[in-house]
């Protein structure tokens, strides 16, 4: 047995979850999420608690009862808290701003770039420096902020760039004068 597959997942009152075959629906006050489970795994509730199960022993169904469980969890987790990630951007003349459902970005290029926001996304930015991004679905909020940390990645020398809050980047030491 998955040690991650067996665990049942809690329902929270505000969440209102539907199984369709393999199709589940979550909805809860953050917003909706919908799913498609794999072929060798299914789903029940019981009570108050979503279990999933799998058919057959090898490998594979064992890997699609734990994955299915955590993105099952995980959909529970995002319609009720929602996910979060904050970058920081640091160089002189970088900044970013918010404009309707467009990340506006000065990083230094001879243009300015524009980023759409997805549906179910929230970007703010503070002191035009610090961006934070919500939602409730994990896998997009991710997306988003490395498509945005992608389009200029701290460099080693001076440290300039776009990165996640807290990331710690290894610097290296410059050309030397003889």
């Amino acid at each position: 047995m998955s040690r991650i597959g067996k665990q049942p997942i809690a329902i929270p009152a505000k969440v209102k979850v539907e199984v369709k075959g393999q199709n589940i629906l979550v909805e809860g006050p953050k917003g909706k999420l919908n799913w498609e489970l794999p072929k060798r795994t299914s789903l029940k509730i019981e009570g108050g608690n979503i279990v999933v199960s799998r058919d057959g022993e090898d490998a594979q169904a064992k890997a699609l009862h734990g994955l299915s469980r955590a993105l099952v969890n995980n959909m529970v987790k995002g319609v009720t808290d929602g996910f979060v990630k904050k970058l920081e951007i640091q160089g002189v003349g970088f900044k970013a701003a918010v404009t309707g459902k467009v990340v506006n970005m000065s990083l230094g290029y001879s243009h300015p770039i524009n980023y759409a926001i997805p549906d179910q996304i929230k970007v703010t930015v503070e002191e035009n420096t610090k961006v934070t991004i919500e939602g409730p679905d994990k896998h997009i909020v991710g997306k988003v902020a490395s498509e945005l940390r992608a389009y200029y990645p701290p460099e080693p020398y001076k440290g300039k760039g776009v990165r996640y809050a807290g990331e710690h980047v290894q610097r290296k030491e410059g050309k030397t004068v003889q």
